[in-house]
């Protein structure tokens, strides 16, 4: 009977090892973290899979297939009033060779996430629901980034929950050239994202394409 007891106990004791490996120390459930890391540094988001999905779901995709890894922060927006603060945006920029399928718009008045400091939010073209690889974090809040009335606004889905100091380093970075709205805002030696890591969950890849690496010598073991 005592060694039945003991056989038991250790049988639940690896049962216990193993639900602890299977999620990792720190993980929110809906919430999914992401390392970037960068030649200026590294930084964590966490990304609010529970009030926005899709736009998760599409940033996600671009990590889990390595479409960020090799790829730029190049913009540095400060506002004149307040040069430490802005915005720094980065992603695949107009190679079009890593995009995916634009994804669609989820508005701040659905998903509740607002454009306050350190939001991580996607980039897009003149209408909602173009958004596809490229994304910005905000140094300070940026209320205009809202949706309000028949303004769409623009898609936040998580912030920045540690290296900040990081972000606003890449944010004071000399700028210059660019046209319209982002004339003089960009980077003149762009930040290299050198890769972006998948913290907590299963890594979902699309399976697609990967037209960028045509041509790339592949790594020895």
């Amino acid at each position: 009977m005592f060694l039945m007891v003991r056989a038991l106990l250790a049988c639940l004791a690896l049962f216990c090892v193993g639900v602890a490996e299977a999620k990792p120390a720190g993980a929110t459930p809906g919430i999914i973290r992401v390392r970037l890391v960068t030649s200026s540094g590294s930084f964590v988001v966490a990304l609010d899979a529970r009030k926005a999905p899709l736009t998760t779901r599409n940033f996600m995709a671009y990590v889990d297939d390595g479409r960020f890894d090799g790829t730029t922060f190049y913009r540095a927006a400060r506002r004149k009033s307040a040069p430490k603060m802005g915005l720094i945006q980065g992603g695949i920029d107009t190679n079009t060779r890593r995009s995916l399928p634009p994804v669609k718009h989820e508005p701040t008045t659905q998903t509740g996430i607002k454009h306050t400091d350190a939001t991580i939010s996607m980039a897009r073209g003149g209408k909602p629901g173009s958004a596809m690889g490229n994304f910005f974090i905000t140094i300070g809040p940026i209320v205009s980034m809202d949706a309000s009335g028949a303004y769409p606004g623009y898609a936040a889905f998580g912030h920045v929950v540690s290296g900040m100091d990081v972000v606003r380093k890449i944010l004071a970075l000399p700028t210059g050239g660019g046209t319209g709205p982002m004339r003089g805002q960009m980077i003149l030696r762009p930040v290299q994202i050198i890769r972006a890591e998948r913290l907590d969950g299963v890594a979902k890849p699309t399976g697609q394409p990967k037209p960028w690496l045509l041509g790339v010598p592949k790594r020895k073991p």
